[in-house]
């Protein structure tokens, strides 16, 4: 009887999955290796660990590199590059970027420099490129970019570890700084002239570290530069900085010469305070035109030593 019992409940087992009944179709979720909020604010799915990273910036190769993330592709850059980029495939230069040797790479993930290569997206995307909008300027700018980095590349004990010493680093230095509130301004030279960097610039965010007062902030930004604010002769001289930071595009003897020249036959330059007490500094291009990504601490030493050079060893 227990036999003929357990026939009779396959038997019905098997009855109940024939027939014409169908069973409801799977929904198959495809795995996530990483979501991430790029600095466009897009939302970005990325299935797998990305291998094969193309970017359009030369800051972005450091700070990759220093997480483990894979390049196979840089943009050309008059600055100095990482040793072991410099064998890496061309993409062209930075302000524009060559999509058919960028294609040519095979990435699996492209990160475009905010502000200047937004255009590929279109082009990526119809490719089924994911692509990230990174801005790489102020030091919260590199803290955050690390740890987006950190989750391209799946390490983010690297990323925190990378924050964490560059943070300590840069507070030795500030805390070795007398705190008093130096009125600064930020010149930027360029070959067409003359503008004023607000705090958002690379110069104007370790200006805050320290306190100072960058006597520019709070004037209306140029169209296309939040950074930059219009130079004014007049403007300055009633701002009369006690310090002036220049930073510059171009040959920086030749931009010295240009400046020292408008001091000389400029009796309003002379009645500058920061003028008056040869407090006028050109800070390096390397550090503070593009961004120094990693080497934060660097620019901010750098800095400080201009100014108190008996503190900063």
């Amino acid at each position: 009887m227990r036999w003929i019992s357990l026939i009779i409940i396959a038997g019905l087992l098997i009855g109940g999955c024939g027939g014409e009944k169908t069973s409801a179709p799977v929904e198959v979720k495809q795995e996530v290796f990483a979501t991430i909020t790029d600095d466009a604010g897009r939302t970005v799915a990325l299935p797998n660990t990305p291998t094969r990273i193309v970017v359009t910036s030369a800051s972005f190769l450091e700070p990759l590199h220093a997480v483990g993330a894979e390049i196979v592709g840089r943009p050309d850059s008059k600055n100095k590059m990482p040793s072991w980029a410099k064998d890496l495939p061309s993409v062209g230069a930075v302000y524009q970027i060559d999509l058919e040797r960028l294609l040519a790479c095979a990435p699996d993930l492209v990160i475009i420099n905010k502000g200047m290569n937004e255009k590929l997206l279109p082009v990526l995307d119809e490719n089924k490129i994911p692509a990230l909008v990174v801005e790489l300027k102020t030091y919260d700018d590199v803290k955050r970019g690390l740890k987006m980095f950190s989750a391209i590349s799946g390490d983010t004990q690297a990323g925190d570890k990378i924050i964490s010493d560059m943070d300590a680093e840069i507070k030795a230095i500030v805390d070795k700084v007398p705190k008093n509130p130096l009125r600064v301004a930020i010149l930027h030279s360029t070959a067409q002239g003359l503008t004023v960097q607000l705090d958002g610039s690379i110069a104007g965010s370790i200006v805050k570290m320290f306190g100072w007062q960058n006597v520019a902030s709070g004037m209306t930004p140029l169209e296309k530069n939040p950074d930059a604010a219009p130079y004014s002769m007049e403007t300055l001289a009633e701002q009369n900085p006690e310090i002036i930071f220049v930073t510059s595009m171009g040959d920086l003897n030749e931009i010295k010469a240009n400046m020292t020249r408008a001091i000389e036959t400029n009796e309003a330059w002379q009645a500058i305070g920061a003028v008056k007490d040869k407090r006028l500094y050109f800070l390096p291009q390397d550090l503070f035109l593009l961004s120094p990504g990693l080497r934060y601490p660097e620019a901010v030493k750098t800095m400080a030593k201009l100014i108190y050079p008996k503190e900063i060893d």
